[in-house]
């Protein structure tokens, strides 16, 4: 494709087909976009109808599989440079002369030598191209510059063969007059340097891409019966062992099953820091082994791994297509027609002024050479290309332009709690020994730990975790799980030998209740216990005694604690004027806490997850009936009716989550679960919105003072094509540097730098 027009001309062949709901034809990246109605099947009648479409509107097209990897351009760039070297060396020596101030440098018959073969074999494309669109009866760029340059080699050739003929019969001896060869070469040349700049601009926009493909490695080390072999990755199916080598990258997702290492995620997550693997821990395809060798059992290949839905999701994002865009097609559709038109209005006003045929012929063609619209179909896809790629290079996925576009308008941020805002899994967070105990609050930490070393219960974890000493020297025997009360255990060892014998007890409140009577329950830690059931924290309680007299002796209080990054995204998202809301199923305790340590303005708490989308489409009106952007953040799972419910959903991935599950949940989803990637993804967005609408200036901008000035007569042929040349490659610079763009999370209210 050439220009805009080609988009909706490919568009409206495609729309055509029987059963085709929706085309989306993207100008950038030169692919199709084909939804499916309920008459026609998406298989290989439809594949072959689809092709047959778009070859009848005059292109060639072939089916592309969304995982497949991107095509090697060397040969076509090659093949579009060299007909741009030709072109240039053909051009130059016509172009020299003028510089000199002598028109008649060369003589007309070597001119007509150079011009000829650029005019008609490296121009036979836009012949080919404006015919096929004349047949369908539309317009596009290939036919502005054919019948323009056309119309510059015909004007010289005609004034050739006149003056020639005059000549040969003794009539006129003078000078041979001005001809346009040299406008001809020059316009078709720049042309096509234009395009070639542009090929070699946008290869750059898909660099993220390229990056992520690159990630797979083509062979992988699976040991089987016949030890450790090395197969082609595409061998590799779900259960087979794999081998990791320290400095290797991983092949496929799967667990790891034996050894352990740190494993380097961030060119998928855009995390710096190496993750810890152990054995039972999950392992994502494409990430890079540490220090230790691994095994690992394959769980997904193919186009089911996270890295393939990753690739898969930015293809899409970056091949789709903005609401904007849908309307610069709309103007592109008639804008050739019009600038037909412009140009013929041109030639004959001019020409009824007195001025001359041959003036007002070339100020015809400056007029359709200017008003190209490549800059106008390039304008939205290229900077939405070079947006989303540099997004995904920090871990933001966008996977529909739409979110990308609608996000610069955020003015609420809604925000789950827990695992969004906390880290999702609970931590002891307080611990307390009566006063007088013989047992310190750290051997009192140990006893608990030996309690609960073998249980999976995350309560239970979270004491192990927070015992730094461990349980070394400290033994529970006779350990029974009491159903929906506690533990019970005989502890034993370390400094606990005035306490041998006797049995512990750690459970709930309830239990606490039945076992203790109220006169003996301590009167401070009943206070603290009240305290933290205030701030929505869960507490347990550690007692021991002989027969049916127990004793309390210290207080357990378990809470979610904040992800550290949380209090700065909410001061970057206030900075950035953006007020944040939080929606949480905790308690109001719970949820009110939270919102003050985080300075979120507004605090929803006790929300069923069936209510949370309701809740969402409230905030959509402020307090005096506008209506404004919400944008709603959670873990993409248990919050997906929410995120559907706003404007802009963002699904968090987390460690314990199912990060394909999140790919799918939302229009943009943070590869790791840092809420700092919210203002960054706002930012992104704003930055992305903003190139838009410069390309689109540029673009307009030239057509709105070059097609007057041509009009006028201000241009010649050779300039306009210089400039159009330009006005496409300046349009696809500009969108580059978004490549630039990093997410900046050291300070609140600095989102991003270069």
């Amino acid at each position: 494709m050439t220009c805009a027009a080609c988009v909706s001309r490919v568009e409206r062949a495609l729309r055509k087909v029987p059963g085709v709901a929706s085309a989306d034809v993207n100008f950038a990246t030169e692919t199709a976009s084909v939804r499916f109605g309920e008459t026609l099947a998406p298989g290989a009648d439809a594949r072959a109808a689809l092709l047959e479409a778009v070859a009848r509107a005059g292109y060639e097209a072939h089916v592309q599989a969304a995982d497949a990897p991107l095509a090697d351009e060397t040969s076509t760039c090659w093949s579009v440079w060299g007909h741009v070297t030709l072109g240039l060396l053909a051009s130059v020596p016509l172009v020299l002369p003028m510089l000199w101030g002598d028109h008649h440098f060369w003589p007309a018959w070597l001119q007509f030598a150079l011009a000829t073969p650029v005019q008609f074999i490296l121009g036979a494309r836009f012949y080919k191209a404006g015919w096929a669109a004349l047949k369908d009866r539309s317009g596009n760029m290939d036919q502005l510059v054919a019948v323009g340059t056309t119309a510059a080699w015909g004007l010289s050739c005609w004034v050739w063969w006149s003056h020639t003929g005059v000549a040969a019969r003794g009539h006129d001896h003078g000078a041979m007059p001005d001809l346009y060869f040299e406008s001809s070469a020059v316009v078709i040349t720049l042309v096509l340097l234009g395009k070639a700049l542009e090929a070699r601009a946008k290869r750059q926009t898909t660099a993220a891409i390229r990056a992520l493909q690159a990630l797979r490695p083509d062979t992988v080390l699976r040991r089987g019966p016949q030890g450790e072999v090395f197969v082609p990755l595409a061998q590799v199916v779900v259960g087979d062992m794999l081998v990791v080598r320290p400095g290797e990258r991983v092949p496929s997702d799967g667990v790891v099953t034996e050894g352990s290492s740190h494993v380097d995620e961030s060119m998928l997550t855009g995390e710096p820091l190496p993750i810890a693997r152990t054995s039972g821990e999950r392992l994502t395809g494409g990430s890079i082994n540490g220090e230790g060798r691994l095994l690992m059992r394959v769980s997904a290949v193919g186009g089911q791994t996270v890295l393939s839905g990753i690739i898969r999701s930015v293809v899409e994002a970056q091949a789709g297509k903005a609401p904007i865009q849908r309307v610069v097609d709309r103007v592109s559709a008639v804008f050739v027609p019009a600038v037909l038109l412009l140009a013929l209005a041109t030639g004959l006003g001019w020409w009824l002024w007195g001025l001359g045929i041959e003036a007002s012929l070339v100020r015809a063609v400056a007029v359709l050479v200017i008003a190209c619209p490549c800059a106008l179909g390039l304008a939205t896809p290229a900077a939405l290309m070079a947006g989303t790629g540099a997004a995904a290079r920090q871990g933001i996925l966008i996977k529909d332009p739409e979110a990308l576009e609608t996000a610069h308008r955020i003015a609420v941020v809604a925000f789950d709690k827990t695992g969004t805002l906390t880290v999702g899994q609970p931590r002891l967070t307080h611990w307390q020994v009566i006063g007088g105990a013989d047992l310190s609050s750290s051997q009192v930490l140990q006893v608990a730990a030996a309690m609960q070393s073998g249980s999976e219960h995350p309560l239970a974890r979270a004491v192990v975790a927070a015992c730094e000493q461990g349980t070394v020297g400290v033994d529970a025997t006779e350990v029974q799980a009491v159903p929906g009360q506690g533990l019970q255990a005989v502890v034993s060892g370390g400094a606990l030998a005035d306490w041998s014998g006797r049995q512990w007890r750690l459970g709930s409140t309830r239990w606490m209740e039945s076992l203790v009577p109220l006169r003996d329950r301590p009167a401070d830690l009943m206070s603290k216990a009240a305290e933290l059931a205030a701030t929505g924290a869960s507490v347990s309680w550690l007692m021991h005694g002989q027969a049916q007299a127990w004793q309390v002796l210290a207080l357990l209080g378990f809470g979610d604690e904040l992800k550290p990054q949380a209090a700065e995204a909410v001061a970057q998202l206030h900075a950035l004027g953006i007020e944040t809301v939080m929606i949480s199923g905790d308690n109001r305790g719970a949820a009110e806490t939270v919102g003050r340590a985080l300075g979120i303005g507004q605090v929803l708490a006790e929300v069923l997850p069936a209510d949370k989308a309701a809740q969402v489409r409230a905030l959509k009106v402020d307090s005096e009936g506008r209506a404004r952007v919400v944008a709603m953040v959670g873990d993409g799972i248990n919050d997906a009716p929410a995120l559907a419910a706003a404007d802009v959903g963002m699904a968090m991935a987390n460690p314990h989550g199912a990060t394909d599950v999140a790919l799918h949940a939302a229009g943009v989803t943070l590869m790791r679960g840092d809420p700092g990637l919210v203002p960054a993804a706002v930012d992104i967005s704003r930055r992305t919105s903003a190139k838009i609408r410069q390309n689109l200036f540029w673009a307009f901008g030239y057509n709105v003072i070059g097609i007057p000035l041509a009009m006028a007569g201000g241009l010649s042929p050779m300039l306009a094509g210089a400039a159009m040349a330009f006005s496409s490659v300046s349009v696809v610079g500009n969108a580059l540097w978004l490549s630039r763009w990093r997410a900046e999370r050291s300070r609140p209210g600095a989102v991003q730098s270069h």
